[in-house]
């Protein structure tokens, strides 16, 4: 279990890595190494907390939307953390939808690669 939470966490910080690689110098994380792992905890803690309340109470929308509205919200919530700490700096709303979204597609990969391995069945 902690084993999981601990790849998550290297997976986010990884990501807000290419993210920045990316989209510099629209988005910025200081501090090198610790910089990102804290800009990931405090991502994932948000995500966790206040991302989940709003994806739960937007599901309906985010039919309609076909996920759009889930990209906007999760460009809210990292906009979000970029205002509770001096570590990320994001220019721009259109650079926080680029940053959700490139955030999200190199999470769902590395996650796939990293965690998504089940024994097969016999």
């Amino acid at each position: 279990m902690l084993r999981r939470i601990l790849i998550r966490w290297a997976i986010l910080a990884i990501a807000f890595a290419v993210t920045v690689a990316l989209l510099s110098p629209n988005i910025k994380v200081v501090g090198g190494f610790w910089g990102y792992v804290w800009v990931a905890a405090l991502f994932g803690l948000v995500n966790a907390f206040i991302g989940t309340f709003l994806k739960i109470l937007t599901i309906p929308l985010t039919i309609i939307t076909l996920g759009i509205s889930a990209l906007l919200i999760n460009a809210g919530l990292l906009a979000l953390t970029a205002a509770l700490t001096k570590k990320l700096t994001i220019h721009g709303f259109w650079t926080a939808i680029w940053a959700a979204l490139i955030i999200s597609i190199v999470s769902m990969i590395l996650n796939r690669l990293l965690l998504d391995r089940r024994p097969k069945k016999a």
